[in-house]
């Protein structure tokens, strides 16, 4: 194996049409936030391009791209690593992701249809099954989906575009916490439904943020195991 080390079947096919560049950074990014590429892993400029069947110009320049946004990086006279975040940064990003969100779930709560909630009902069943599968790819993506579900549901599209910029990074802390959140995860989702379903603001807002913190905290149990 290469010393970059992506597991069997992880490398995303490059989607055409769209310059090179970029696609090769979508796929190198969905690479971090997945954690196929885990935090602190070199990553070889030739080993990557090979993965992809690119030459090591795009590479270079998604690596660089990479650094700017603090997912890579670069090391005078050693090369690129996958970043490495900090307790600080965690906190940081959850912090906000708990602000953001709470606001979605009383928006959520206010102007919710039926619709939707059966999409949030929906998407609880498939994230149990996953959870009893022991499927922590589908569960995170899962997990994700709802929340982004709710964001909609809020109808703000400001706070959806806000949200959007942290996504990727929150997945990419819930992604090494996921099992260990497990089925309580969806425990809590379901709560929220229902609060969101009796059109019930502030309890729905209650959740959502006792729901992100229990995130929080569990990241920073890991860490410290």
């Amino acid at each position: 194996m290469l010393s970059t080390g992506l597991p069997q079947g992880a490398v995303p096919k490059l989607e055409r049409p769209g310059p090179l560049r970029d696609r090769v950074y979508e796929a190198l990014l969905e690479l971090i936030t997945t954690r196929a590429l885990q935090p602190g892993q070199h990553l070889v400029e030739s080993e990557l391009a090979g993965h992809l069947g690119v030459s090591r110009q795009p590479v270079r320049e998604a690596l660089q791209r990479l650094n700017t946004e603090g997912w890579v990086d670069l090391r005078p006279a050693q090369g690129a690593f996958v970043h490495e975040p900090t307790d600080e940064e965690a906190d940081q990003l959850l912090t906000v992701r708990t602000l953001l969100e709470a606001e979605a779930a009383r928006l959520a709560a206010a102007n919710a249809g039926s619709a939707g909630i059966a999409v949030l009902e929906e998407l609880c069943e498939q994230g149990e099954r996953a959870v009893a599968a022991d499927d922590v790819d589908a569960a995170v993506a899962l997990n994700a989906r709802f929340h982004a579900t709710v964001m909609e549901l809020a109808g703000n599209a400001v706070l959806a575009e806000l949200a959007g910029q942290v996504d990727r990074r929150v997945r990419w802390y819930y992604t090494p916490i996921a099992r260990q959140r497990g089925r309580q995860s969806w425990i809590e989702h379901r709560e929220l439904i229902a609060a969101i379903a009796d059109r019930d603001q502030g309890r729905a807002t209650a959740l959502m943020r006792e729901h992100t913190e229990h995130t929080r905290t569990s990241y920073h149990a890991r860490r410290r195991s």
